[in-house]
């Protein structure tokens, strides 16, 4: 039953429609290796009696005809995602018994479609953090570590550890400032992040509401694009959902690229970058080149203003969403004299050190004072962004860079905890991405000398999610990387 875990969803659809194997059958083997691997912390609610519940139920819609795309796949789901009666903490002590009486549209989509949810997966609390080290229940562990513990990369480390460690056939992630496609390439897996307003936000906790964005994370990018099908579309419960038609992601693997350009971008040669990264960035302009794509040479000139954008901008958001967690209504409730107290004692003890410093900044840059200084020039910083990738697309179709400037790092690295800046620098290839709101995938290149993952970044025009399918796909052929 082990062998069962190796599979891809295609390939796991496959046999479930040949009757080769049972949905039960495979649940069951991913349970097995959950339990096997527990020490990953991936984990922080487990679902295992309910999933092997849905399992028999898809093996009888496989007996009568009545299966569905999904029927019968074993997803793990980031616990960002609202499911109903299923606990939903996003990580935070302030709603660490959270019982939710509705299901987020994406995790229904997914359950409309015939999904088993195996439980809910680690993360940064609150979607805050690049590495999985601010969750509530401890950080996650790279399954690629040897002696010393790794990173699993943030916030969707416990989705993209699950899938590397074969936890689960699949993942949902949530991507604000590249918080997808960065685990995806610390674990070794792939992961897109679609455009902004193409998967409902409805039912996912919030974090930053204007780049939050689901995805998700996968063995593939066929599992990527057959995933997506069933993750993206509209919802009217959602004022930032796009009424655009949803293409079958899956039909644009295997075109061909031949004349497509790619663009290289100037400004993301930064100083200090990991050499290997560098060779493999050129590595993967000649895969995609010798597959009869065009590289050509382009400009983001806002690039360097990225993350300071960023980092006023999210934090504005978050300080906004998070102030409903208040200790009155739902959640940790620690009284004292008064309201004031009382609010002060339930988010002392409700937030970690991670998420307080974020509703500081934001607060402060939102303050009479210094809306204009600092949140309202961000913003005009972002539309210059954008600009740059709209011009940069007249010049080519898609754009080719690195995910991450670094390889996985200690867990506890002094560096990165010490000066939070140097964690925030390891975004420095995806949150522009977010804040222009475009569709990016993140997939493994090859290895470093250390033996670990090093992923590419492949960053689409609005909604055009088939040409980044397309050439992620001609891009995995050509590196042929080896999954764990």
């Amino acid at each position: 039953m082990s062998e069962l875990v190796e599979l891809t969803v295609s390939e796991s659809l496959k046999k479930l429609r040949n009757k080769e194997i049972s949905a039960v059958e495979l649940t069951q083997a991913y349970i097995n290796k959950m339990q096997d691997n527990a020490k990953y912390n991936a984990y922080v609610t487990l679902n295992e009696e309910k999933a092997l519940e849905q399992a028999k139920e898809a093996d009888k819609r496989y007996q009568n005809g009545t299966n569905r795309p999904l029927e019968g796949i074993a997803l793990g789901i980031k616990d960002l995602f609202c499911t109903k009666g299923l606990r939903t903490t996003a990580c935070s002590h302030i709603i660490d018994n959270f019982i939710p009486q509705y299901e987020s549209t994406v995790t229904q989509n997914l359950l409309d479609d015939g999904a088993v949810f195996l439980g809910k997966l680690n993360l940064d609390e609150f979607a805050m953090g690049g590495s999985n080290e601010t969750s509530y229940f401890g950080p996650v562990v790279n399954p690629w570590s040897k002696e010393t513990k790794l990173v699993a990369g943030g916030s969707s480390g416990g989705s993209a550890a699950a899938v590397a460690a074969k936890m689960c056939a699949a993942a949902t992630g949530t991507d604000t400032g590249g918080s997808i496609r960065e685990p995806a390439a610390f674990c070794g897996v792939t992961g897109i992040k679609p455009t902004y307003g193409r998967c409902s936000r409805y039912g996912i906790i919030a974090f930053a509401s204007s780049l939050d964005q689901a995805g998700p994370i996968c063995k593939d990018v066929a599992d990527c694009a057959l995933l997506l099908n069933s993750m993206a579309g509209y919802d009217a419960k959602d004022s930032t959902s796009s009424k655009v038609e949803v293409p079958d992601f899956s039909a644009f693997l295997g075109k061909d690229i031949k004349g497509l350009k790619v663009g290289i971008p100037n400004e993301y040669r930064i100083d200090g970058m990991n050499e290997e990264i560098v060779t493999y960035w050129d590595k993967a302009a000649e895969i995609l080149k010798n597959a009869g794509a065009e590289i050509v040479s382009i400009s983001l000139p806002h690039t360097k203003y990225a993350l300071p954008t960023y980092y006023v901008i999210a934090p504005a958001e978050a300080s906004s969403n998070l102030s409903r967690y208040d200790g009155v209504r739902y959640g940790n409730r620690v009284d004292g004299n008064g309201l004031d107290e009382l609010y002060t004692n339930s988010r002392t003890s409700g937030f970690g050190k991670e998420v307080k410093r974020r509703i500081l900044i934001g607060t402060y840059v939102l303050s009479a004072g210094y809306y204009d200084a600092y949140y309202l020039k961000a913003q005009k910083v972002r539309q210059l962004i954008k600009n740059d990738f709209d011009k940069a697309f007249e010049k080519c179709d898609v754009i080719l860079t690195p995910t991450s400037p670094i390889e996985p790092f200690a867990i506890g690295d002094k560096k990165m905890l010490e000066n939070p800046i140097n964690m925030y620098l390891n975004d420095v290839f995806t949150v522009s991405v977010n804040l222009a709101g475009l569709p990016a995938m993140s997939l493994p290149i090859g290895l470093s000398k250390n033996g670990l993952p090093l992923g590419m970044q492949l960053i689409g025009k609005p909604f055009d999610e088939g040409t980044v399918f397309k050439t992620a796909y001609q891009l995995e052929r050509g590196a042929n990387f080896v999954r764990m």
